[in-house]
């Protein structure tokens, strides 16, 4: 069945959403995160596009950018190709990374830019992961709180009031509101705490202890790590679990 083709925006503004291959982790540690956040740098530079805001969860990202001087597709082809490369070099691997085909819906008026917006920043609330989104370090939340370094901030607070200091407040009263919206129709898993992730690896691998998974057979053993990626065990998880080293993981 042939692909639909894409909404296009009138204002130039999408939602994005880059998610891993087979819900693969895209970002395993500290570096590889700041590396997406460089390349998105680079490429605004490059392709001349505004963002409104991102958050980098472990298996996806979600954007809210602004095409002008490039359209979308050549945007987005250029930031995953740049970070996809990077990533196979340093954890020796080749292939895909992202699924084939990234998610956007077009943002057409200031409600649903606001909407967008929040629900962006609150995924990695939704997820489990902090208690407070200000907590959460890979979104661009706290630009909006203080000094912005790449992200366009004053379209957003502009919404609110026109002096910036009540804009910041009216804006982070905003993100208070706890609200069920699904934009993309994406679903955000919560964290698989280490007490469940054991309990899923002796069951899936039908062991005693989380180590006898590395003492299986090559072949065995990485079909049993690709399903435990499936149960949404990260590849940190399981290297940490396990005590198989995670490019081992990744090439599985």
């Amino acid at each position: 069945m042939p692909r639909t083709g894409r909404k296009r925006s009138e204002s130039g503004i999408y939602h994005i959403v880059l998610r891993g291959s087979n819900r693969q982790t895209i970002f395993e540690d500290e570096e590889d995160a700041i590396k997406f956040l460089e390349t998105l740098q680079r490429y605004m530079d490059i392709s001349g596009y505004k963002l409104y805001a991102y958050c980098l969860m472990g298996n996806h990202v979600h954007l809210l950018l602004k095409e002008e001087q490039e359209e979308l597709g050549v945007i987005m082809r250029r930031i995953g190709a740049s970070y996809v490369y990077w990533y196979n070099l340093k954890y020796q691997r080749c292939g895909h990374l992202f699924q084939d085909r990234y998610k956007s819906e077009p943002v057409e008026d200031d409600r649903y830019f606001l909407t967008v917006l929040r629900y962006i920043h609150q995924n990695p609330l939704k997820a489990g992961i902090v208690n407070d989104i200000a907590d959460y370090r890979w979104s661009s939340y706290p630009e909006y709180m203080g000094s912005s370094k790449m992200i366009e901030t004053d379209f957003a607070l502009q919404l609110f009031n026109d002096d910036k200091k009540k804009a910041i407040a009216r804006f982070a009263e905003f993100h208070e509101i706890a609200r069920d919206d699904t934009c993309l129709d994406m679903d955000v898993r919560r964290r698989i705490l280490d007490e469940e992730a054991i309990s899923i690896i002796k069951t899936t691998c039908n062991i005693n202890q989380c180590s006898d998974v590395e003492k299986l057979e090559r072949d065995k053993r990485d079909i049993y790590l690709k399903a435990l990626k499936e149960k949404g065990l990260s590849t940190r998880q399981l290297a940490r679990l396990t005590g198989i080293s995670r490019q081992i993981i990744l090439k599985a």
